[in-house]
């Protein structure tokens, strides 16, 4: 399962679900969570009662969710226009839609939805999404930093980091949208990642890709100006410039 984060052995599958009917959240939850559980797999699902309820959770907690199960037509802001919201600010939240309208169906396209479900959802509906939201989370494994804080685990693609910094026993991982705290060692992040992460000083790992400017005592990447340290500088410099090449 490469570097995925694990909870008890399992892995977590985030999952939201923005209904108005409490009763169609319920029974759709449930059928999720025993369909992962079949597969070896732990859930963990946030439910919102309208689609300005999961804009406003979202904002505050962007990165937290695998997949969204919207419903099309709720009361207020449906579920439609909630999707082309959350597509401004997020392209890679996976939507799967509900709808007791199959006239809505193709509308799903232009905000690239992975899937529609036709009320009432039933569970052998349910097994073939699951399995496609397996495939999406698979495919981009090798290519996302995983870290947890707390009970949340964040998932985060490398071409949005920009680098590590490390500060006692804290670990924070920088990109241009934000910022991740989580609890870990330097040396333990730097070996789940690939070449392209460079060490150039004992608190900051860098993504080669992003970096900027380089010179013997310093990295320009993004707004920040990070030293490197003397004891990094030789390997540091062979590794940025073999990555650069590489990219």
């Amino acid at each position: 399962m490469g570097n995925r984060q694990k909870k008890e052995g399992m892995i977590v599958i985030r999952i939201g679900i923005c209904d108005d009917i409490y009763d169609a959240r319920l029974m759709l939850r449930a059928a999720l969570e025993q369909i992962f559980e079949g597969r070896g797999l732990m859930s963990t699902t946030v439910e919102f009662s309208s689609g300005e309820r999961a804009l406003r959770w979202l904002s505050a907690h962007r990165g937290e969710l695998d997949v969204l199960f919207l419903d099309i037509k709720m009361t207020g802001m449906d579920g439609m226009e909630t999707a082309q919201r959350i597509r401004k600010a997020d392209d890679r939240l996976e939507l799967v839609f509900v709808t007791s309208y199959s006239d809505r169906v193709f509308d799903g396209y232009s905000v690239g939805a992975l899937a529609y479900l036709m009320k009432p959802v039933k569970k052998p509906q349910l097994e073939p999404i699951a399995d496609r939201i397996l495939a999406k989370l698979y495919q981009n494994e090798n290519s996302t930093f995983f870290c947890k804080y707390g009970e949340v685990t964040y998932r985060i693609p490398y071409k949005k980091i920009l680098y590590f910094y490390s500060e006692r026993r804290m670990v924070t991982c920088v990109t241009a949208e934000r910022e991740y705290v989580f609890y870990d060692k330097l040396d333990h992040v730097a070996s789940r990642l690939g070449r392209q992460f460079v060490r150039i000083h004992q608190r900051y790992l860098v993504y080669a890709p992003a970096v900027e400017e380089v010179s013997a005592a310093e990295v320009h990447i993004g707004d920040a100006v990070l030293p490197v340290s003397r004891s990094c500088r030789e390997s540091a410099m062979m590794a940025l410039t073999y990555a650069a090449l590489e990219d």
